[in-house]
């Protein structure tokens, strides 16, 4: 291993200086195309023309931040502006307003999206672990319950702070700062302080109590050199939906902007957000049909409601549920999340030359977390059956991102790096809950939405240090104003060590022993990146774009994901000499019609995952006999078209359906089991979607309703267990009365004054939303009747919400 590990430390090392040193072997800029600011930088070579987009997923109108989008020639890129972000309901998590896009499913067990534990993103087939994320350039890491290597967008910035999304579906840019881009990446993109003092005040309300409020004060230019800034302040807070508890986070953001010269700035961005969420409990197929959607944690906020949870775990259950065949399982006491993140980072744009651009960014992210569940299976020393296991990870974790950009003749070049340090601990501990004697509570019942000391047990612990070093070229070469070739490709070294490990045996068992001392390293000196852009006759655009992509290993806690150091010891030495990186070729081709009446798209793709990493686990669920093993791979087919009709002036027609065929390579096995996955769809993800949506501005009002579909979903490995296909349909309203002055001269402060209101799921289906939440079952036999791991999509809800912009 040592001897492997330094011949590609070497193959890496020799790549990158032959890229920094020969100029035919630079491959393509960075800049990003596709976007044209209000302060664009001048390009030394001519560029392909800008078509502008029409549909919903592009501002037609004028906003804060001027927003135009053309199909980039580094793959296919959507752009979702801020005032389409705008039109959701106050708070709403950007990622809910992206899967209208075509080929992208968002799941959540609430209205907003702003759950954590259920919230989950599908981009054509690849689920969130495997889609890179960056905010103004940052690294975001994986988006998974517990982070182990960045944070939720959402916990990163306030929605309202959005300034624009740039989705890259399928083929993930090579410039990213990611290294689990398999599917394409998600990059957010933060407002910069406006030029004039003002601000913004939004108040936003709905359904079972939920309550926004926003706040955002800008500077405007405090000298004569340009110096600005924002600082914003966000509460969402939101009573459950079923059951008892709430859902609340609070954000700070800020952001500084210093002018250097003309084309020059050097900017400043914080974040602080606190969270802290009780979870929706996880049902199972047989719980829907014997006890129904309606199933919900024991707690109450009264000794009753743990009076229950602690009868159920003497045997004693409520109603049906003692119908089922693991009603131990099927509720508990309290599930709940805090989480408090502190992000930021310090950017310079600097142009050197005309030609020679320089932009690094400096950042650093801290992160407190705390899940914690109920159990039945671990005694608290007060002598009540039930104690409260608690996930308590922390994240330490910096970087550096730094790329050159070089404009000569017709060519656009750019190289660059990028290095993380990332500190992860993920410790579980046990805190006792009171007795019950006679049916009175002994003590005070914790709140777990409160901060929690002095834990009776530790039940394992890991610690991670990971070093990630990426560095890429690029070209993108106009043979023609309207002809564009790119190529680039990225280079990726991560070494993962892991020690510190620890289990407890009263709870595992005697002899139990968990990963430690022990490490892998990801070396992939040559990760390609092909793509053409032709825009021919008036309005046509053909494009191409291959790509390889690679994902480092993940971390987490003791048996709680795909990672292959969260495993015993002796399953880690099984299974080590043939773990491999997750890797992923696709191949994307598209077409593109932009008319002032129609606009038209097709794309089609072809993916090919190999070595795809799966959990492996039976047995019991307090101590699952777990195992993280290779595979084999998906390969995925599938085709979007979208058409979009605007016969008259501020009338928009959108429809887009996808199919996906995504299936599994070879069968699943489990020890002497073997189960019959090859050729069925991938879990979680429908084959088929339709996305419609009709929308109308006139004066200062728009409003929209839209429709969707999502097929049926594989819910077992096998698909003999599947989640049925539901539809749902939205609608919303907004109107913007301008400047108040012309309504009274007292009130000329207010530039702009906004009133809205939202409907979602008008129709009150009830639907499963999140699923694989916990991992997938194989099949019937194995336990996916009873398997929970299944997530209830929200009722139908309303909300309005009224903003002032000063």
């Amino acid at each position: 291993m040592c001897k492997r590990s330094g011949v590609l430390h070497f193959a890496l090392s020799v790549t990158t200086i032959l890229s920094a040193v020969s100029p035919s072997s630079l491959m393509a800029a960075t800049r990003h195309p596709a976007v044209v600011h209000k302060h664009a930088s001048r390009a030394a070579a001519p560029a392909p023309r800008v078509h502008r987009q029409v549909g919903p997923y592009i501002s037609q109108s004028a906003e804060s931040m001027a927003v135009m989008a053309r199909h980039p020639p580094r793959g296919t890129v959507e752009t979702v502006s801020q005032k389409m972000l705008a039109e959701a309901p106050a708070g709403t998590n950007p990622m809910k307003v992206i899967s209208q896009l075509p080929g992208i499913v968002f799941q959540s067990g609430d209205a907003q999206g702003l759950d954590t534990w259920s919230s989950q993103i599908f981009m054509h087939g690849f689920q969130q672990q495997e889609i890179g994320m960056t905010l103004d350039g940052m690294p975001l890491g994986e988006m998974t319950y517990r982070n182990y290597n960045g944070l939720n967008p959402i916990m990163a910035i306030s929605s309202e702070n959005v300034a624009r999304i740039d989705v890259s579906q399928s083929a993930g840019a090579e410039s990213m700062a990611a290294s689990n881009n398999l599917g394409g990446g998600l990059s957010y993109v933060s407002m910069t302080p406006s030029d004039k003092m003002g601000g913004t005040a939004a108040a936003g309300f709905g359904s079972y109590s939920t309550y926004h409020t926003f706040l955002r004060f800008e500077s405007g230019k405090l000298n004569s050199s340009g110096t600005k800034f924002y600082t914003s302040y966000m509460r969402n807070d939101s009573g459950m939906w079923k059951g008892y508890g709430e859902q609340f986070m609070q954000q700070v953001n800020a952001k500084l902007v210093q002018p250097i010269g003309h084309d020059s700035s050097i900017s400043a961005f914080f974040d602080w957000s606190d969270l802290h969420q009780n979870t929706y409990p996880d049902i199972s197929p047989q719980i829907i049909k014997r006890v129904g959607y309606g199933l919900s944690s024991y707690e109450n906020g009264r000794n009753s409601g743990y009076i229950a949870a602690v009868n159920a775990a003497n045997g004693i259950y409520p109603g049906k549920v003692g119908t089922l065949d693991d009603p131990a399982d099927a509720a508990y006491y309290d599930g709940s999340t805090n989480t408090v993140d502190t992000f930021g980072g310090i950017k310079a744009d600097l142009r050197l030359t005309e030609r020679l651009t320089w932009n690094t960014t400096a950042y650093g992210h801290g992160e407190r977390n705390q899940t914690s569940w109920a159990t039945p299976y671990f005694p608290s020393p007060t002598g009540s059956p039930v104690s409260e296991l608690m996930k308590e990870p922390e994240i330490r974790r910096f970087g550096i991102v730094s790329a050159l950009h070089y404009d000569i003749a017709r060519n656009h070049i750019g190289a660059g790096v990028w290095y993380e340090n990332n500190s992860y601990m993920s410790p579980m501990n046990a805190y006792a809950q009171p007795a019950v004697v006679n049916g009175v509570v002994q003590g005070r019942v914790h709140d777990p939405l409160t901060q929690w000391r002095d834990p009776f047990a530790q039940i394992f612990n890991q610690n991670y240090n990971t070093n990630t070093f990426t560095a890429f070229v690029q070209d993108t070469y106009n043979v023609l104003p309207n002809l564009a070739l790119h190529f680039g490709f990225k280079s990726l070294l991560s070494t993962t060590r892991v020690g510190d490990g620890y289990l407890n045996q009263n709870y595992y068992g005697a002899g139990s022993a968990i990963a430690s001392g022990v490490g892998l390293t990801v070396a992939k000196p040559f990760l390609p990146h092909i793509s053409a852009d032709w825009h021919f006759l008036k309005d046509h655009e053909l494009y191409f774009d291959i790509s390889e992509n690679a994902r480092t290993y993940a971390e987490s806690g003791y048996k709680l994901s795909t990672s292959p150091f969260a495993v015993s010891q002796a399953a880690y030495d099984d299974t080590k000499s043939t773990i491999r990186p997750e890797t992923a070729w696709t191949y994307a081709i598209g077409y593109r019609y932009t008319g002032k009446v129609v606009a038209a798209t097709v794309y089609a793709y072809r993916t090919n995952y190999n070595n795809r990493l799966q959990q492996i686990t039976e047995g019991p669920v307090v101590n699952p006999i777990s195992a993280v093993s290779n595979v084999g791979g998906v390969t995925m087919n599938g085709v979007d078209a979208g058409l979009t009709l605007t016969p008259f002036r501020g009338f928009a027609l959108t429809n887009s359906v996808s199919y996906n065929h995504g299936v599994y390579d070879q069968n699943l096995v489990s020890g002497a089991t073997v189960y019959a996955t090859k050729g069925q769809q991938v879990v979680n993800y429908p084959r088929f979607m339709y996305k419609g949506r009709v929308s109308y501005e006139w004066r200062g009002m728009t409003a929209y309703a839209d429709g969707s579909y999502t097929g049926t979903r594989n819910y077992s490995y096998t698909g003999d267990v599947k989640a049925p296909g539901y539809w749902l349909t939205n609608v919303g309203v907004q109107y913007s009365f301008g400047n108040m002055k012309k309504y009274n001269r007292y009130l000329g402060a207010i530039k702009n004054l906004t009133v809205a209101f939202n409907g979602s799921n008008l129709t009150n289906k009830r639907y499963i939303s999140t699923m694989g939440q916990n991992g997938n079952p194989a099949d019937i036999a194995s336990g996916a009747l009873t398997d929970q791991s299944m997530q209830i999509g929200a009722p139908r809800m309303f909300f309005g919400s009224v903003r002032a912009d000063f």
